[in-house]
């Protein structure tokens, strides 16, 4: 495993990812293909194994099992210091006032409940799920900076907004001198690249790493093209993934894959990795080789030509996760 700072901050952490939201109690009907408790336990072994410490989840994954079956996992496999625990708050988990959104209330109620599930007393990274435009940035910004002066947060991060939206989050902490985001979840792989754009050079530009969702697109860029999992037969996210114009991108994946003889997942995840922004893709696992190709991936060196092979069938998409 290699390891890494999360952007130009001094938080420490393994350069994959794993994403949590595979795993969950199927009840809640957050998703048809959540992982039991039973299930998702060699996943957490498996990563603590391979020195997988970046683990990352959500209050709204599976409605809070996740954050539940992580906390659990952390003290049954490794040592709460040994992990680097990053949470989420914005989207619905009730119908009262605090339920969701990125109000005072909302902030305050969820990083308690959260805290609550994971069993502990705080996290590494607490992460603001979506921008929120119903309340003032202000606003926002001064309660995430309550609760790391609280020390229920060590760092703060965002996910998926405008280039825009970020940056006025950023100036407005450094306004008041409350603090600053240290990452950005955002949606980047081959078939998703409009990150490129103006995200990745302003969080390259403010020392902000990158912490991409979806590196290898749900999927679909570690198999042949026509090939489909129970998952992208029940998840409407990863069927939008299931577009015509992009099967040349699988395609050449596959080709460079099979002239190297390695999987096309180590392939798709090595050109995310080449990116000097990208600090730790999260990297969902439901097969016992999902995070062992993961790890491989940083072994992947591709050339120029190979990357101009992956890169040029790529047509302008618009973001779906805003």
């Amino acid at each position: 495993m290699e390891y890494t700072r999360l952007g130009t901050s001094g938080l420490t952490v393994s350069r994959i990812a794993l994403g949590c939201m595979s795993f969950g109690d199927r009840s809640s009907g957050f998703s048809q293909w959540s992982l039991s408790e039973d299930e998702s336990q060699p996943y957490f072994r498996q990563a603590v194994e391979l020195g997988i410490t970046f683990w990352d989840t959500a209050n709204v994954y599976s409605l809070g099992s996740s954050e539940e079956f992580v906390g659990r996992a952390i003290r049954e496999y490794s040592r709460r210091e040994d992990i680097v625990l990053a949470t989420k708050v914005f989207f619905r988990m009730h119908g009262g006032p605090g339920g969701q959104g990125l109000s005072r209330t909302a902030i305050l109620e969820n990083i308690d409940a959260s805290l609550t599930r994971l069993g502990t007393d705080y996290v590494d990274l607490y992460q603001i799920h979506r921008f929120d435009p119903n309340t003032p940035v202000e606003e926002t910004m001064e309660a995430l900076n309550d609760v790391v002066r609280a020390g229920k947060a060590r760092y703060i991060g965002a996910s998926a907004m405008w280039a825009w939206q970020f940056s006025k989050m950023q100036y407005t902490a450094s306004a008041n001198g409350w603090t600053r985001f240290v990452s950005m979840q955002d949606e980047y792989n081959l078939i998703m690249r409009e990150e490129e754009r103006e995200m990745l050079g302003l969080l390259a530009d403010q020392g902000v790493g990158s912490v991409p969702f979806s590196p290898l697109a749900k999927g679909r860029v570690c198999r042949p093209w026509g090939e489909h999992t129970h998952r992208m037969d029940v998840d409407p996210v990863g069927r939008r993934y299931d577009q015509d114009q992009d099967a040349p991108i699988v395609a050449a994946v596959q080709k460079v894959a099979e002239a190297r003889g390695i999987p096309m997942a180590q392939v798709a995840l090595a050109w995310v990795l080449r990116n000097p922004v990208v600090s730790a893709p999260i990297v969902g696992a439901t097969r016992p080789h999902h995070l062992s190709d993961a790890v491989a991936a940083l072994d992947v060196q591709l050339t120029e030509d190979e990357v101009t092979q992956l890169e040029e069938h790529y047509v302008p998409h618009i973001p779906r996760s805003f």
